[in-house]
């Protein structure tokens, strides 16, 4: 695809969702593989294209932290299974639909409470006159 084709694919704005899941089963918090596979499938739920992912855990009985990047932008997720807290990051472009990705991963991760910030980006305010 060339630089132009590029950037026609996708807009320059997109939906920003940052969430805070509480009350998260701490043994959901430290599998890697499951975590990479759920915001895989999320991903795909959402319509994004995965492009790559790294995830990492921080020893036995540590949290994950971990990131794919999409086409449209990227899910990112960082946990606490000694808290019970998992923080996740979903900011999708172009026709992509973030809430649906963020639907998966509360589904799966069953959080007592989730508190979630939505950011609009790319999108500029009108010029001042």
């Amino acid at each position: 695809m060339s630089g132009a084709d590029a950037a026609t694919a996708h807009a320059a704005s997109g939906v920003h969702l940052l969430a805070d899941l509480h009350g998260v089963d701490p043994a959901l918090l430290r599998d890697a593989t499951a975590i990479d596979a759920l915001l895989r499938r999320a991903a795909l739920a959402a319509g994004a294209r995965i492009l790559h992912g790294h995830f990492h855990t921080f020893g036995a009985g540590g949290g994950v932290t971990g990131v794919l990047l999409l086409a449209e932008s990227h899910i990112s997720i960082h946990t606490w299974p000694e808290s019970g807290f998992a923080a996740a990051d979903v900011f999708m472009c172009g026709a992509a639909r973030p809430g649906l990705a963020l639907e998966l991963i509360e589904a799966a991760l069953r959080p007592q409470s989730c508190e979630t910030r939505t950011i609009a980006r790319g999108v500029t305010a009108e010029p001042a006159r």
